[in-house]
This record gives C-alpha cells, structure tokens and sequence, in this order.
C-alpha cells in the first residue's frame, strides 16, 4: 500500500508556528570554521527529486529541511533544523526552560539567540535533560555556564549512560559517526542530505553538566520556574535513561526521542546498547494512557509536533504497534527456528501501519532493528557451528578469492552481479576483493560504484550515507572530522575518569609490570586504591590506607587537571615513577581507523 505522497499534513505541521528563520543559516565556531550549515540542507533539497536519491527519503529531507523559530503552542517555542536535534524553549515565570541544548555549544547559542531577538532576553531558569545522547546535552555550555546554579534535570541514571556511551566506547562511536551521519559528505543531492531523523550534526563543541536533580518514577511532579511538569520514566527505550513528561496547564507532552516522525533504531549503526522494542512500545502505549487525553499537542526532541488529541493518540498508537509488531514477530520467526538475517528478509510492516509516513524507516530500518531483536534475545552467534569460528575480515576474504580465482576474477564476478542488479551480492564480492588486495584499483572503483548505487536507492538516511561515505573513502584517504568533546570530563564522577585510563591500558605491554597508587580526594573525602596487575588496572573506594608505591593527594578538579598533563599544587608520596609507569602503558586510540578497507 504504502504512505499517500500527495498528503501535505506533515508540510503543513513542520511550518505551523514559524516565527523567524535563522539568518544568514551558517553558524560559526572559534577561527570562523563553519560549525553547522543550515542552509546548505534548504538549497539542496529545493525542487523535484533527483534519480540519485529514493523519493521517501527526499521528502524526509525536505521536511527536516525546513529551519527557523516555531511556535508550538503558548509559551512553548522549538528551535529546529539548525542542528539532528531540536531545542525546545519553555517560558516560565522569570525566565526560559532549555529542553535539550543541542549537540554542540555553538548552536545552542545561536537558538537561543535567534529566540530572544523575537520574544527579549529572558534568562535561562532551567535545562532538562530528556536522555542521554549527545545531542540532547552536548551543547549546553551555549545556554547556562557550567558552574550554573540553575536546575539541571535529567532521568536517573543520566550520567552513567551518557559518559558510558560517548567516553568508554568513545573513539570508535566518533569513527563510526562520520559514517552514520555523512560528515564528511558534501551536502547535496549526491552526498547527504542527513539521516532522517533530522539534517546533519553539527561539528562544534561538546559539553556536559552533571543533573542536579533526577526524575525517579513516574508521575513525579515538579515544579520549575512556575511551570509545572509531570514525568514518565521510560529506562531501556530509545535510550538506556530516557523520559517523557507534560505540562499540564498547557495541554503540551513531550515524548523526548520515543516517538518521532520515523521508525526509530533498536540498533544505532553508529554502534551502541540494543534497545529494549518491548520496553519501547510498552511505554508509548503507558504514556497514551497517562498523557494522551490531556494533551492538545505533542512535541518532540526531533521532527515536528502533532496537534489535536485524536491526532496524538493516532501517532502514538502507530508507534506503540509499529515496535510492538517487530519484536513480537521477530521472536515468533525466533522461536520457529530461523535466524535474523532471514526475520529481516521476511518481515513486513502491516499495511496499515506502512500506510503512514512516521512508520517508514528513515532513521532505522526493519532489516537492522530485526536483527537487533535477534541480538538483544539470542546474541550474535546463530546456532550454525559453521559460523561459530569464521576467519576474520582479511583472512576470509585471502581464502573466498582464492577460490574464485583470484582478485580480477572476483571482481568480473562482482561486476557479474552488479550488472544484473543484484547489488548487495556484488557489495560481498566487491569488500572481498578489497579486503585481499586494498591497492587493487579496479576493486576499490568497482566496490565504490556498487556503494554509491546502493546509497542511492535507500529510503533509510544512515543507510545512505553510510554507503556514500564507504564508497568516497574507497576512493580518497578518509576526512578528518571536526568534533570537540572535551568539555565532558569535568562532568565524570571520579570512577568513569579512572575507568577511561583502564579501557586504553596496552594490556600485553602491561603484563608483567606492577604499580600501586593511594588517591586521596580532599574535595570529596574519598580514598581510591589502584593497582596495575596482571595487563589490567583495577580500582576501588576503600576504608583503608595499605602500603602502596604512590600516595597523591589532590581534588577531583586536580585529577581532571592531572590527566590533561598539569600537576599544580598536587601532592606526591612516594615513587614518582609508579604513576609514569602507570601512564607508560596508556594508548592513544586513532579516530581515522580503517573501516571499508583492512
């Protein structure tokens, strides 16, 4: 059946409310380097869709296109398409409410600067956290200082989820964003046009403030600058720590990220946790209960806002069936004894549902969120013994084009394939024939073309530019991106700062090495042992002050100081060299690993 393209509602909705674009689009960082471009998005997607981009998707991007000031409903404002994600503006009694202040400081800014040259410069009395994703946090150091003493509000278990996200797993997510959002595309009809869920990421600096209150459970009240808000814990949706509330007094819900203008991730391809669909449509259809009836509009961190009860509960009922169908289905398919690469080829989106825009997978996908719920069940291994120990990338590709007879030989295979249309196929044999010889050009060409076809005709935007991006680095070295996430650290309790020294210890040049040092914290009255043993750095809180080679004394400021190479007022006890030997075995991991070739 498919969506209507001649239904103009969501046009209609993204341009309800305006009050004022952003002028000129491009928002600048330090030195006059372009942080974000909105611009860029409006003009590439003007006019009819071109034959290198899939139409669903166009008009995505045309929608996601459109930038500027909106009005929700009184007193509410949304800040949109200057940045993947919206900031919501709340006014209060003697200020504004910040709902997630974007990805980076600098666009955070400007929208609260573009919002106050239409409605004066009322002071930020607030900020909400509604998850723990970078782009709901990362630029609130544009809108409050980070020794501000305004609330800071965030679902419990905000900040573990956020530093284990974006600092543990860090490099490697920061390597696989630029393929997940196309950062290093140009912006345009051939390159990318964002990722669905919003237009592109900005690339500026990233900050993070510790919540100075949590939200517990559900139906929690508080009130913040004379607004009342009432609040939904939603753990293990689109993100580990996530919530949704409502302002009561004015008919407003907010849904944060759980519900949004397309079928979401279960599985990001950026890399991180697999989402919970049960939990997922289990709270959509919780908040329909607690909050649908009282709610004349629905707004969320992404997209454009639902107006009208009926509408509302529609929306949020597609998208409480749409998570509930995946996973209910895949764990059928499950249970009947097939696996997640055959569930993602079988299973269709009732028609019904596929008859509605918001349910189209521009930002997920059916294919990779059934396999998620394959995952999150049964794991990555299938049952198949065969598949219990494959050789590795590099190794199995040596070994398949050696059968085939060769790297040329497999290479006319994938030509073969290609020709005939059957493009995934020639993208196997293709990545083969690289993998086996990366300096064979006629590999890297063909396996680039494949790429691009394939980037091309997806509805999915990550999908796109993970194909684009794959097949611009098969061709030229890959661009170095722009992002700042330092302004993180000082937010990390002190477990998380010692826990990011573990997670980069060479542990087989640490081996045999021993080393023992005493933390002692004056700010927080703690005591940390930590010792390098066996390739591994441990630490605990203890009571105790056994022997050890280090004593340092310091603040937990100091230790932040300390890691960045500063040993101002720091007092040691002790073997200078423990600490040295310690930092000895530390790896700096490269953000510019390979990924499309070995």
């Amino acid at each position: 059946m498919g969506a209507d393209f001649a239904d103009r509602t969501d046009f209609d909705n993204a341009e309800r409310g305006f009050v004022a674009r952003l002028e000129p689009g491009q928002i600048l960082g330090e030195g006059g380097r372009v942080v974000y471009d909105a611009d860029a998005y409006t003009s590439a997607t003007a006019g009819e869709c071109p034959g290198t981009v899939n139409p669903s998707f166009w008009r995505q991007s045309q929608l996601t296109a459109i930038q500027g000031l909106f009005e929700v409903t009184d007193g509410i404002y949304q800040i949109r398409g200057i940045e993947l994600s919206n900031m919501s503006i709340v006014e209060g009694d003697t200020g504004v409410i910040i709902i997630d202040p974007a990805v980076s400081a600098e666009v955070a800014k400007a929208g609260l600067e573009l919002y106050r040259s239409q409605r004066g410069d009322r002071p930020v009395t607030g900020v909400i956290f509604t998850h723990s994703h970078v782009d709901h946090f990362g630029g609130v150091l544009g809108v409050v200082d980070a020794d501000t003493d305004v609330p800071v509000i965030a679902p419990e278990g905000f900040l573990e989820h956020a530093v284990s996200e974006n600092v543990y797993a860090g490099t490697a997510m920061m390597r696989r964003s630029v393929y997940h959002t196309g950062a290093a595309l140009e912006v345009s009809p051939i390159g990318t046009l964002g990722v669905g869920l919003g237009p592109g990421t900005s690339l500026g600096t990233i900050g993070l403030i510790a919540p100075t209150l949590d939200i517990t459970h559900t139906g929690q009240e508080e009130t913040v600058d004379g607004i009342r808000i009432v609040f939904q814990i939603t753990p293990n949706t689109e993100a580990p720590a996530e919530m949704n509330f409502l302002f009561p007094d004015k008919r407003a819900l907010c849904m944060a990220e759980n519900t949004t203008h397309t079928l979401h991730n279960l599985y990001t391809l950026r890399g991180a946790q697999v989402r919970d669909a049960r939990a997922w449509s289990r709270y959509i259809a919780e908040a329909i209960d607690l909050f649908a009836a009282d709610s004349d509009v629905l707004f969320a961190s992404h997209h454009w806002p639902t107006w009208g009860t009926e509408a509302i509960t529609t929306f949020l009922t597609q998208q409480r069936d749409l998570y509930g169908y995946l996973h209910d289905q895949t764990l059928r398919m499950i249970n009947e004894g097939y696996v997640g690469s055959e569930i993602a080829e079988m299973i269709q989106v009732p028609p019904a549902l596929d008859a509605a825009w918001n349910t189209h997978g521009y930002y997920g996908s059916v294919s990779h969120d059934v396999k998620a719920i394959y995952q999150r069940y049964i794991g990555w291994y299938d049952g198949n013994p065969a598949h219990l120990w494959q050789h590795p990338p590099q190794a199995a590709a040596e070994r398949y084009v050696d059968v085939i007879g060769g790297v040329d030989a497999t290479v006319a295979a994938a030509k073969k394939y290609a020709d005939a249309g059957d493009l995934r196929f020639a993208a196997e044999l293709g990545s083969h024939a690289v993998f086996a010889d990366p300096d064979h050009q006629g590999a890297r060409g063909l396996l680039a073309d494949v790429f691009t076809k394939l980037g091309y005709g997806s509805e999915c935007g990550t999908w796109r530019n993970n194909y684009l991006v794959g097949a611009a680095e098969l061709l030229a070295p890959p661009k170095k991106t722009a992002w700042s996430p330092g302004g993180m650290a000082a937010a990390l309790t002190i477990t998380q700062l010692f826990d990011s020294i573990a997670i980069r210890i060479n542990g087989p040049r640490a081996w045999d090495a021993k080393a023992s040092i005493r933390w002692e914290f004056t700010d927080t009255g703690e005591t940390y042992r930590m010792e390098l043993s066996n390739g591994v750095l441990v630490h605990h809180l203890t009571d105790r002050k056994d022997p050890a080679d280090l004593a340092i004394t310091l603040t937990k400021p100091q230790l932040v100081a300390l890691l960045g190479g500063s040993t101002d007022d720091i007092t040691f006890d002790g073997d200078p060299t423990a600490l040295q030997t310690l930092m000895s075995f530390v790896d700096s991991p490269s953000p510019n690993f390979s990924i499309v070739t070995p």
